[in-house]
């Protein structure tokens, strides 16, 4: 159980291990690592990595020693307004609606938006249940041809994009007096258009190739959301997707900032965005058996950190921020909402679902981002966690946490997963507009279910009721399938 303690993940969300081993105590019971989708015991996982442990472990403790030095050698924060970067907008997308207060309101209540599914049928699956967004509207925001022909994948993307976009004061009158050139859409999907995907295979195989809709293609593919708000609204600046499965949207962020910090726009409309609450979506992940079976009690199924946890719940929706540099924001007069420090991305270039025994990839992904953010370890004091509530996973980013800062008596974390399950893509969005309400209200939303604490856990997860907290620099952590880790950092702006 040691390689679990040191463990972090590229896909924190989808490590698991037996059963047995949780009602055993977090000390006892066998650990099972995946090759693939095929699970081996984790003595045969020692045995075939033992040749090469030995050799390793002085160089990724060396290289750990290297990241963390730079950190502590007085960091200093961008002050170039041409290179700072603030939010001017946010939109969103979730199970408890489309507007950011609603949002976190019920986040601050601690209020469950898991459901049973109802958007197919899903009785024979052993999974009847998801964050699934209902009574989802786009009036005002798409016309009625296109609403009925976009994946809900794609209506998420615009209605939370032209909301960011309006939240900022950038509605299609103010665009029209502004160099559109300038300002570009970074709005990403982990599986994106896998409705209209599905339907397009189904009538391929019941009908022949003939009887494929047009549309199968584009509103399949993974920039579609990205160049659907474009041409809506005609921005004409940096424009693609990043799909890094659920580390999507925080890549986004950081690949937006970049390109104003470099001077290739002065405004950037970035997230994720995500609807795979679907047969080919339920089951596919079924398949990876990664998903929480507790059909009896959806509500509590989601439960970061908690003993009894047994894996995550599929949710959906879209988390959108528009980002801008200070000086145009300032030129413009527009209300500056937070501000985004910098980022990290990393690779564990290990397994597409096992974690580095190492944990190198996620602990160093959170140093890369206090680095670029030009802040220190103590200058944390919130981290919105990918805790995803499966086994190995919750653990392993604690640990992670753990490694960078040494002292987290003064740091408190929560899962926002908890109440609206893992949007995948999505998920990066939706957790970086609580991580900003947090800064502006004073308030943190508790991870819910929280019964049974893990012991291993003794930094403050916020458990079960809102805390009152005064947030000084918040970090957002999103890690993926195929070892994909991103961290983003914001703070309340001070001119």
């Amino acid at each position: 159980m040691a390689s679990i303690a040191a463990a972090t993940t590229c896909s924190s969300g989808y490590i698991l291990k037996r059963k047995e081993s949780i009602n055993n105590g977090v000390g006892g019971g066998s650990l099972l690592q995946f090759n693939g989708l095929r699970a081996i015991e984790s003595n045969q996982f020692a045995s075939k990595f033992s040749h090469s442990s030995s050799a390793s472990t002085s160089a990724s403790k060396s290289r750990t020693i290297k990241a963390m030095s730079a950190s502590v050698s007085a960091p200093k924060r961008e002050m170039d307004p041409k290179k700072r970067i603030v939010i001017t907008g946010m939109g969103v997308v979730s199970v408890f609606g489309n507007d950011v207060d609603t949002f976190y309101d019920k986040l601050l209540e601690g209020q469950s938006g898991i459901t049973l599914i109802d958007r197919f049928d899903a009785s024979s699956f052993t999974v009847h249940f998801a964050g699934q967004i209902r009574n989802f509207t786009s009036v005002g925001y798409i016309d009625g041809k296109n609403d009925r022909r976009l994946d809900d994948c794609w209506r998420y993307c615009l209605v939370a994009g032209k909301k960011a976009l309006e939240d900022a004061n950038l509605g299609q009158q103010a665009l029209e007096t502004m160099d559109k050139t300038r300002i570009g859409v970074l709005v990403g999907s982990g599986m994106g258009g896998l409705t209209a995907f599905h339907n397009g295979v189904e009538a391929l195989i019941q009908k022949g190739f003939k009887k494929i809709t047009p549309f199968f293609i584009p509103y399949s593919i993974t920039n579609m959301g990205s160049a659907l708000l474009a041409i809506d609204t005609g921005l004409m600046g940096p424009n693609y997707s990043i799909s890094t499965a659920c580390a999507t949207a925080n890549y986004c962020f950081f690949a937006a900032a970049n390109h104003i910090r470099r001077g290739d726009a002065d405004i950037m409309v970035a997230g994720g965005t995500e609807a795979a609450i679907n047969a080919a979506g339920v089951g596919g992940f079924i398949a990876c058996r990664a998903l929480s079976q507790r059909n009896d009690e959806p509500h509590r199924a989601s439960r970061p950190w908690d003993q009894n946890r047994d894996g995550f719940v599929m949710g959906e929706g879209s988390g959108v921020l528009v980002m801008e540099s200070l000086e145009h924001a300032q030129n413009r007069g527009a209300n500056i909402i937070a501000e985004y420090l910098g980022g990290g991305v990393t690779c564990d270039a290990h397994h597409m679902t096992d974690p580095r025994k190492d944990g190198l990839g996620v602990s160093s992904c959170i140093t890369k981002c206090l680095e670029d953010s030009g802040i220190s370890p103590e200058e944390v004091n919130y981290v919105n966690c990918h805790a995803t509530s499966t086994l190995a996973g919750d653990l392993a980013e604690v640990n992670a946490i753990k490694k960078v800062f040494k002292d987290t008596s003064g740091i408190k974390m929560n899962g926002t997963k908890s109440m609206i399950g893992h949007g995948l893509g999505a998920a990066g969005g939706l957790e970086a507009i609580a991580c900003i309400k947090a800064i502006n209200t004073g308030w943190l939303h508790p991870t819910i279910n929280q019964d049974n604490l893990e012991p291993q856990v003794d930094i403050d997860t916020v458990p079960n009721v809102k805390k009152k907290h005064e947030v000084n620099v918040a970090i957002s952590n999103s890690f993926g399938f195929g070892g994909h880790n991103s961290v983003v950092a914001f703070a309340p702006f001070k001119p």
